[in-house]
């Protein structure tokens, strides 16, 4: 016996009539957050790029977070994760987020040590 696929969006938000319908508006929803990335990309709004968060430019903030949005739709929609049990959604969800939230920190102080000491020169070590 088939398996029929959900055909709404966005928590039952939106309802599309067949599969050729959902795969456009899921089209239109990544096309319309890409077009918002590259928009800020041009343009480097002046008050997402003076003002910082945690070490980093709000612009850098928005660019990660719509990423993971993305990344995160691809794989709900296209992976048909929404379909699965929760604790398998849960792991395969999860622990990417983690894992790039580990590496945005170690990154950040990273880079942190590395911009105070081109800053402040080096310190010799004396043995």
């Amino acid at each position: 016996m088939a398996h029929e696929h959900k055909l709404a969006i966005f928590r039952g938000a939106l309802k599309f009539k067949s599969n050729t319908q959902k795969i456009w508006g899921v089209l239109i929803f990544l096309s319309v957050v890409t077009t918002v990335e590259v928009a800020l990309g041009i343009t480097k709004p002046h008050v997402l790029v003076v003002n910082t968060f945690i070490g980093m430019k709000l612009l850098n903030w928005i660019f990660i977070i719509l990423t993971l949005v993305k990344a995160y739709y691809i794989a709900w929609d296209f992976m048909h994760l929404r379909d699965e049990k929760s604790s398998l959604r849960r792991a395969i969800v999860w622990t990417p987020i983690f894992l790039v939230s580990y590496l945005i920190f170690i990154l950040l102080f990273e880079a942190d040590y590395i911009y105070n000491v081109f800053k402040d020169g080096y310190l010799q070590w004396n043995f």
